[in-house]
């Protein structure tokens, strides 16, 4: 048997099913795309649970993918072996309600004994205990040997989750030798050990579960595979686990070399190298799909996972920054199968450089904060840090639990994980509490799930605000209606329309559709599940039944300031490019009639003179007239023109592209002026950061900048007539109005001071002998703490070698301030203590040096008893 790679191996699957009638389709992101029951692609199936549930209708009956897929679940236990790792490929091959077992079984077991070349004789199928159909073809017609047929139960071979489509399933697993196993008697099909290995997973979708247990044929019956890439490649190579595999090879021994170790020399070591392999995998393959490190979802998945590899790399003794060139490396090993880590390139390396180095800052944080809980354990004489604790260490400054259990335990510390498990247990309910409500198979149950799949829309309003159309469905806010009638609210849906659907960053349009016998007003339109376009608002007047023609009017106005706005954001997008630098991506962006808005890829703050030069170039682009021209071609076509893609877009074979003069080319399925002229002009109101390696930057045109320029002029007329001024000569009334101000202020200040310097009077005479040193200890009214530095100044020039003790009530609070001269220190006096002992008399509390000090409090009352305890302290002071 030849020992293909993992790159011939996916190619070799995919040409295979492509070949049985396949439609062949690129992985699809590891974002969700309309599932709240999944923060990241866990499994082949999980973006085609729409065609499995008839939510819409898939492209072919059948389809065959290798999916990229996350499962951080047993994060803990990646690296401690081999077995575990977040990031895998899943090779799966589709029916929906095409073919069924009679043909999922002989090519499963075609493709790997006479494609791939595994020895039959070492291939064992399983089946589920009841499926009698499964166990005769694999008998009948694959002739297999009944003892060579396992049978299992629910638990083993039988798919379902909640209510919903379910089935049994039959399982290939592969006989990997004896040196792989654990040599105990009867180790067979189901043995905890590595030598039989499950590579192959058929799902038979042919009951429909109640949720009660109650099971019903299935009317479609769905065929869902799966196989694990990385699984056949260790089956295929005959390597002891996925880390031996070529790619994955290469990348450990890249990750060796960095180190300066030696992989299988020493456990620990092995450890750390394992983590560091799997985890750079998976941060590459979701920045390239537009995760951004962050606090919450799968931003916190993606900086925990970047997070404890650059743990590791310390372990390790790597010294700096590492990760980038470990990413080089993924992508050198997978741009075969997936191109756009290659496109994206830039990108990815900036982002797990600029998340490397936040951590390298954010451990030294945490190092420091460990360092004062661990005094505090010890001042107290506890051997154990709360879990609240490790939590906040873990929570706030990103360390792993197990990173600060190792640093405690060699200090004789333990963490009460207890605790630390209370905690974020916490935490994870509150995030769990805040999803939305979904259904079984995780989309938005909504009343838009009851339409027929079969009804589309089609949209075409590019170059036109009104068309006929015909009503095909309507629903009220719960229910499928056949009619709405006058102040109803309620969607309505057509076979094409004008009005374009929120998509894109870009909002929806609004307008009117009338009818013969009924008007309704659309306050928003929403692209729905399968293909649908949402026309949602009320009915103004009238009736509207399914079935009716009816006209469709986009209001004109509200279109050409989104289109506008839009087409500036393309602009905005190269200019920043230019400016900047290649790394700038889009990373989201909204577009509405009043303002835009556009986040995008960059590690700092843009200085006055980058938005300045921004804006510079937008605006002769504009000025530029240029003209803005659409096309639509397939997706190679459009990269080969130099189109910018957007990360996480789902495109089709067809895609268009908007081109505006030699300047900018993306592809958008937005709506833009037809000339740049038409944008009129574009002001930066704004920019600032919304996330880690994300800037923000806001910004208006045409009418909304006129309506935004209108406002500060009104500001400025009113700004101006409060000072008596104009607009033109508002700057010079406020600078003299400032100096002005100061002046009074100075003032104030001064007769402030004498008037508490005459409230203290003679100083000299209220000074009292202790132990040969002046003290002086007296209350002053209204005076605040510069006041009392002042005065303290005044006193103690006065009285040479002496103790001075000043106490005010102001605004309810009370001041107290003390001074020690030099010659008194030396005697033992030491101001911080004695405001130390007077304070609690106040209701407060300070301190400070031996020569100056001040303290607060919220008790004016107890000023006497400050006072006559002032003496007494300064006499235990003095020797």
């Amino acid at each position: 048997m030849k020992k293909y790679g993992v790159n011939e191996l996916r190619s070799m699957f995919l040409n295979y099913f492509e070949n049985k009638g396949h439609l062949k389709m690129k992985s699809f992101s590891l974002v969700p795309h309309n599932d709240n029951s999944l923060l990241i692609i866990n499994s082949g199936m999980a973006p085609l649970k729409p065609y499995f549930t008839g939510q819409e209708i898939p492209p072919s009956r059948r389809v065959t993918t290798c999916q990229k897929c996350i499962r951080t679940g047993d994060i803990e236990n990646v690296g401690k072996t081999a077995r575990h790792g977040t990031f895998f490929e899943m090779l799966g091959n589709f029916s929906f309600g095409d073919y069924f077992k009679n043909e999922s079984i002989p090519w499963a077991w075609e493709f790997l004994t006479e494609v791939v070349g595994l020895d039959p004789d070492r291939l064992y199928p399983s089946v589920y205990v009841d499926d009698d159909e499964a166990f005769q073809i694999w008998t009948d017609k694959m002739h297999i040997a009944p003892e060579r047929i396992f049978k299992f139960g629910k638990e083993d071979n039988f798919w379902e989750h909640g209510s919903g489509p379910c089935g049994p399933c039959s399982e290939i697993y592969y006989d990997r030798g004896e040196k792989y196993g654990c040599g105990k008697p009867g180790c067979t099909v189901g043995c905890d050990c590595d030598r039989y290995m499950e590579v192959w997973n058929i799902v038979f979708s042919q009951f429909n579960n109640d949720g009660h247990g109650n099971y019903t044929d299935l009317v479609q019956k769905n065929i869902d595979t799966g196989m694990g890439l990385e699984r056949l490649a260790v089956a295929v190579q005959d390597v002891e686990s996925m880390f031996d595999i070529d790619t994955m090879r290469a990348l450990r021994d890249e990750v060796c070399a960095i180190a300066h170790v030696e992989y299988e020399k020493e456990h620990r070591i092995d450890v750390s190298v394992r983590v560091i392999t799997d985890h750079i995998r998976s941060a590459t393959f979701m920045i390239s799909d537009g995760i951004m490190p962050s606090n919450e979802g799968r931003g916190y998945v993606l900086r925990r996972i970047i997070r404890r590899a650059a743990r590791h790399g310390r372990l390790l003794g790597i010294e700096g920054a590492f990760l980038t060139r470990l990413a080089d490396a993924v992508i050198a090993g997978s741009k075969d199968g997936y191109p756009e880590l290659e496109e994206k390139r830039d990108f990815i390396v900036n982002v797990i450089g600029e998340e490397e180095n936040k951590f390298a800052r954010t451990i030294d944080q945490g190092l420091a904060i460990l360092a004062e809980m661990e005094q505090e354990m010890a001042d107290k004489g506890e051997k154990q840090l709360s879990g609240e604790n490790a939590f906040k260490l873990y929570d706030t400054y990103g360390f792993p639990l197990d990173l600060t259990s190792e640093i405690l335990e060699e200090k004789g510390f333990s963490i009460d994980e207890e605790g630390f498990n209370r905690a974020m247990k916490t935490q994870r309910e509150t995030a769990r509490a805040a999803r939305k409500t979904t259904n079984y198979m995780g989309a938005d149950a909504t009343i838009y799930e009851q339409i027929d799949p079969a009804i589309a829309s089609a949209f075409d309003g590019y170059d036109k605000l009104e068309r006929d159309g015909k009503i095909l469905a309507l629903t009220t806010e719960d229910e499928v209606v056949e009619a709405l009638t006058d102040g109803s609210e309620g969607t309505i849906i057509t076979d094409e329309t004008p009005f374009y659907g929120t998509m894109g960053g870009q909002v929806g349009d609004t307008g009117v559709i009338v009818s013969k016998d009924g008007e309704f007003t659309v306050k928003e339109t929403l692209h729905l599940v399968g293909g649908k376009i949402g026309h949602i608002g009320v009915m103004t007047k009238g009736m509207m039944r399914v079935g009716d023609t009816v006209t469709m009017k986009v209001d004109a106005q509200r279109r050409a300031a989104i289109a506008a706005n839009h087409s500036a954001t393309h602009l905005l997008q190269k200019a920043l490019r230019v400016v900047l630098g290649t790394h700038v991506e889009q990373a989201g962006s909204y577009v509405d009639p009043d303002r835009l808005r556009f986040d995008f890829s960059h590690f700092k703050p843009m200085t006055k003179e980058e938005l300045a030069a921004v804006e510079k170039l937008v605006n002769e682009q504009i000025a530029a007239s240029l003209p803005v021209v659409t096309d639509v071609t397939t997706i190679e076509e459009a990269k080969k023109s130099g189109a910018m893609a957007l990360f996480g877009e789902k495109y089709g074979d067809r895609v268009r592209v908007v081109k505006m003069g030699d300047f900018s080319v993306e592809l958008c399925g937005g709506t833009h002026v037809a000339n740049t002229a038409k944008v009129g002009s574009f002001k930066i109101i704004g920019e600032n950061g919304v996330a880690a390696g994300v800037r923000r930057i806001e910004a208006l045109t045409g009418e909304g900048l006129r309506r935004y320029y209108e406002q500060l002029e009104q500001t400025a007329q009113e700004a101006a007539a409060l000072v008596k001024a104009t607009p033109v000569t508002l700057c010079e009334h406020i600078r003299k109005l400032q100096e002005e101000l100061r002046a009074v202020r100075a003032e104030n200040e001064s007769l402030k001071s004498k008037e508490a310097k005459e409230a203290l009077g003679d100083v000299t005479s209220q000074a009292v002998d202790v132990k040969g040193v002046p003290f002086v200890a007296a209350s002053v009214a209204g005076v605040d703490m510069n006041g009392l530095r002042d005065l303290g100044d005044q006193c103690r020039n006065k009285l040479p070698g002496s103790v001075i003790l000043l106490i005010s009530e102001k605004d309810g609070r009370v001041n107290l301030m003390a001074m020690a001269s030099d010659e008194a220190v030396t005697k033992g006096a030491h101001a911080g203590n004695l405001v130390k002992a007077i304070a609690p008399a106040v209701g407060g509390g300070g301190g400070g040096r031996p020569n100056m000090a001040q303290a607060g409090g919220k008790n004016p009352a107890g000023i006497p008893d400050a006072l006559a305890q002032a003496a007494a302290a300064l006499e235990s002071q003095l020797h």
